[in-house]
């Protein structure tokens, strides 16, 4: 059975319940202001993994992932280029979706905008100001953190201790620094909805509780994100699901952060990575390989270094595929590699499993062994397409002029000419393929290696 680390209990949980055939999430999804970086693509990796994973043991799975698609940063960019926010956020929008395509990673089956629900999020605001769970000042209306019977429960701390700090407003006109906005009244000349209390926009933790709860119910399976997420915003979340007496998420998960050179990546200290550059140097499988590998809930430090690593591990695992046929699939060892992903998606020792098959398997191939060799093949396809990283191209096509190449340098070597043997061999390695001299004659695999020198500096963009 399932289990996942529960943010709240603080521990390894059970994530579904005997019976259960449905499984609801939602994943805060992105702020539509500049391109994706690797920060991001781990997130939605992760929760893609664990759907797929559910979904192949049965389950029907509904996934929502929210767009903000209003927000300080998408006016603010929209003012530097001179064009609307509206034109900010359909352009980073499209490539957002662009970019999780290549990264292997399957459409949510609900992706709500936030400016479509503007008036939700009104009527609730109203709810918590009706409960005296919420006040108005003069710049909008804001949560009264006091009034919440348990908050603090996913930090684990108590209201005293709790301080404002990421994403959290100090205002001295409100009751308590923690007190956050639910609605933000702004000047008439910029983007913002008529409400009964002035023209502004929503506050950003009342999106996610608003969509979720109208498109999930009142109580749905898990809220995921990653842990920057902890607090305020999903703390400030469930808040709000208190105070209007909303039953909310069941479980809560949390993907750790990605880290360059030891430090959190993040727009704030400019040390991000595009995850569109990435996907072009690397291919999207080998940068999803990078994520998946590692335990979901561990710092990830994702370098180029850390990429070359992860393409040179996929093209070990393609190169074996591209051997020969594949048989049947191993059920035993497919099981092993599926109970290390139930058990909180110990991707590490699935993994593990994985690349022993593909060491045994070209083993087995070197022996002469076919058949046994194509079954270790096949285990290995049935356990990269549970997580989404089989082979999306055709098997090994050499062309023409790549064979008769070869079969020149074949004879160059008999003919002791080993200068063109040389030659031929650069020519054959120029178009993507690996020689293997075997005692059985030239083996050709597909070289999917790319290594990438650059200035650590020319790898980071300004985003979050």
């Amino acid at each position: 059975m399932t289990t996942l680390f529960d943010t709240m209990t603080g521990s390894v949980t059970q994530l579904i319940n005997p019976g259960q055939d449905t499984f609801s999430l939602y994943v805060c999804g992105p702020t539509v202001q500049d391109r994706p970086h690797l920060g991001h693509g781990r997130i939605v990796a992760t929760y893609d993994l664990l759907r797929r994973h559910l979904r192949q043991q049965g389950l029907q799975v509904n996934l929502v992932m929210n767009v903000t698609d209003v927000d300080d940063k998408i006016i603010t960019r929209a003012a530097q280029e001179s064009t609307s926010a509206e034109a900010i956020a359909s352009r980073y929008e499209a490539i957002w979706w662009e970019t999780m395509d290549e990264l292997g990673v399957e459409r949510p089956d609900s992706t709500p905008h936030a400016t479509d629900w503007v008036q939700a999020m009104i009527i609730k605001i109203q709810l918590m100001i009706d409960a005296q769970a919420a006040y108005v000042i003069e710049d909008g209306v804001y949560l009264r953190i006091a009034s919440v019977p348990h908050y603090g429960l996913l930090t684990k701390q108590a209201f005293d201790q709790l301080q404002p700090g990421n994403r959290v407003e100090v205002n001295q006109a409100k009751e308590s620094p923690l007190d956050f906005a639910l609605w933000k009244r702004v000047d008439v000349s910029e983007l913002g909805f008529d409400s009964p209390w002035g023209y502004g926009r929503p506050g950003w933790h009342t999106e996610c509780v608003t969509m979720s709860i109208e498109l999930l119910g009142p109580t749905f399976d898990l809220h995921g994100g990653g842990m920057d997420l902890i607090f305020p915003h999903h703390e400030n979340e469930l808040a709000q699901a208190q105070v209007l007496k909303t039953p909310f998420a069941r479980h809560w998960a949390h993907v750790g952060f990605v880290e360059m050179n030891g430090e959190k990546m993040s727009k704030s200290i400019g040390n991000t990575f595009d995850l569109t550059e990435a996907i072009r140097l690397f291919g999207g499988r080998a940068v999803r390989l990078a994520y998946l590998r590692a335990y979901y809930r561990s710092p990830l430090e994702m370098s180029e270094s850390t990429l070359n690593d992860a393409l040179a591990s996929l093209n070990r695992i393609d190169n074996f595929l591209d051997r020969g046929p594949y048989g049947r699939p191993e059920a035993g060892a497919v099981a092993a590699f599926t109970r290390a992903i139930d058990n909180d998606l110990d991707t590490p020792t699935a993994f593990s499993v994985l690349f022993d098959h593909v060491r045994e398997g070209n083993t087995l191939y070197d022996l002469r062994q076919f058949d046994s060799a194509a079954d270790k093949a096949a285990t290995v396809h049935a356990m990269l397409d549970w997580i989404g990283l089989a082979p999306t191209t055709e098997r090994l096509s050499i062309p023409p002029e790549i064979s008769e190449a070869v079969e020149a340098r074949q004879q160059a070597k008999q003919n002791r000419d080993y200068a063109t043997a040389d030659a031929l061999r650069a020519v054959i390695e120029a178009a993507g393929f690996a020689i293997f001299d075997t005692k059985d004659g030239t083996e050709l695999r597909k070289d999917r290696r790319l290594v990438i020198d650059r200035p650590s500096n020319e790898a980071s963009s300004p985003e979050n």
